[in-house]
């Protein structure tokens, strides 16, 4: 399989315009995945990971503008590329799976009619023959009666159906790149295993690429071959999934890791990371997790810690691992 990137982010930042002055939500954020391979992206609320997302496709909404820092993909720079050209990435080359499926189709429209619309967006076809790729990625995502369901609204299906649609819908164009936001939120346990096993299947039947994006290690741990786990806006730690999920290196990480349910011996109490993620207007000085951290020494408020290999195969920034 060619290792060389088919996405490589370098020093990523997304600023906001607001009238006391512009905040950083995204900072100096870097990584590669190269084509087949699977990133899950880690974080509280508010760490960044969806802005990140949206970002890579410049779908950052005003007062939202990229700042600095490059996208590569396939070897174009992303961040240069005219709306024209991006238009003919998004939902191609790069597709996107958002949180709930309701916001992402339209209710007043067949399944089919919004399928064969976005293929032909992108394909001198004809509507017969997008009608049969349309038929084809809706038996990929294992949704019996094809046909039948082509004709239906969005409100017909259940709600792990809708996203196997959504799913259906990203895969249309044959993309390279996935990015998936939270794709199993709104879904009970066993339906979020089932996508989660559909979504791996597809990267490793399809060779795509796939970043997913979520709050849950437990669930990036399925599926993803790497993890990068963000602290306000910041990278703090990227690595092995292995390695990040079984000797993690910062302590924000451990504390993710320590707060999961299944690792609370029984009859004990749920361990919590003290205090909340800051706000962009309240960010520490020096290590954005300092004010959180039980290990926080004078170095820390005082000076930013580089990302720098801590682990075999790891990055890790923190102060205290040198």
């Amino acid at each position: 399989m060619d290792r060389q990137p088919l996405l490589s982010v370098r020093d990523l930042e997304i600023r906001f315009r607001m009238r006391h002055g512009d905040l950083t939500a995204v900072n100096r954020v870097s990584f590669d995945l190269a084509r087949g391979d699977r990133l899950g992206i880690v974080g509280e609320s508010g760490a960044g990971k969806s802005v990140t997302g949206f970002g890579i496709l410049n779908l950052v909404s005003k007062p939202g503008y990229i700042a600095g820092g490059r996208l590569l993909f396939e070897g174009r720079e992303l961040t240069a590329l005219p709306e024209e050209d991006l238009r003919q990435i998004r939902g191609n080359r790069i597709s996107m799976i958002f949180q709930d499926p309701m916001m992402t189709l339209n209710p007043v429209l067949t399944i089919g009619t919004q399928m064969v619309e976005t293929i032909l967006a992108h394909r001198a076809i004809s509507r017969a023959e997008a009608t049969a790729i349309a038929l084809d990625r809706i038996r990929k995502v294992a949704i019996p009666s094809p046909q039948k369901r082509l004709q239906q609204y969005p409100h017909e299906f259940s709600g792990g159906m809708r996203q196997r649609i959504v799913i259906a819908i990203a895969l249309l164009n044959s993309p390279a790149l996935i990015i998936a936001d939270e794709p199993t939120t709104a879904l009970d346990v066993t339906i979020q295993a089932d996508i989660l096993e559909l979504l791996l299947g597809l990267c490793q039947s399809e060779k795509m690429g796939l970043i997913l994006i979520t709050h849950d290690l437990a669930v990036v741990s399925q599926v993803a071959e790497r993890i990068a786990v963000m602290y306000a806006g910041t990278i703090v730690e990227i690595g092995p999934t292995a390695q990040v999920a079984g000797n993690p290196q910062h302590p924000y990480t451990r504390g993710l890791l320590g707060a999961l349910p299944q690792r609370v011996p029984r009859g004990g109490r749920l361990n919590q990371i003290p205090g909340m993620m800051p706000t962009l207007t309240r960010v520490p000085e020096g290590c954005p997790f300092s004010n959180r951290c039980t290990l926080c020494e004078e170095v820390c408020r005082r000076r930013v810690p580089p990302l720098e290999p801590k682990a075999a195969g790891c990055l890790a920034a923190c102060h205290l691992l040198d």
